[in-house]
């Protein structure tokens, strides 16, 4: 039984707003009763208004700063050490607000919300080893 992840091992969610290393799933640990991905958010980006029906979530900034919703909170500033928590089928967002990618620890209890960003239109895998791509706007 698999007692640890490497992020060398992993392979790498990508979105238009950035990217997500899960290190913890059912996937790598059947049974596990959450799951832990690091996310990054690039600068000018975030993710739209969403929520995640059966699982709470707990956010933990470990870089960069942001604006964040939860509910009906409005935006609220979030820099590195700031924890968030978002009860389940809360509808929240992350938005970067600094010029460096912001750093995010996410965790889902239970686990398996994850599961639901491979149906967004702009999701893609890259496989362990390869790196995201940070694109520049167009001029």
């Amino acid at each position: 039984m698999a007692t640890h992840t490497r992020q060398a091992d992993l392979r790498t969610e990508t979105f238009a707003w950035g990217s997500i290393k899960w290190s913890v799933t059912g996937e790598h640990f059947p049974g596990a009763p959450l799951t832990l991905g690091e996310v990054v958010i690039n600068p000018t980006k975030g993710h739209d208004r969403h929520t995640h029906p059966e699982s709470d979530e707990v956010l933990h900034v470990l870089e960069g700063t942001g604006m964040q919703t939860v509910g009906d909170s409005g935006e609220f500033e979030v820099g590195p050490g700031d924890s968030i928590f978002v009860p389940r089928g809360t509808e929240h967002s992350t938005f970067n607000t600094g010029w460096r990618q912001m750093r995010l620890l996410a965790i889902y209890m239970p686990g398996g919300a994850e599961e639901a960003l491979k149906g967004d239109p702009d999701y893609r895998v890259l496989e362990p080893g390869v790196a995201p791509v940070w694109e520049r706007a167009a001029d």
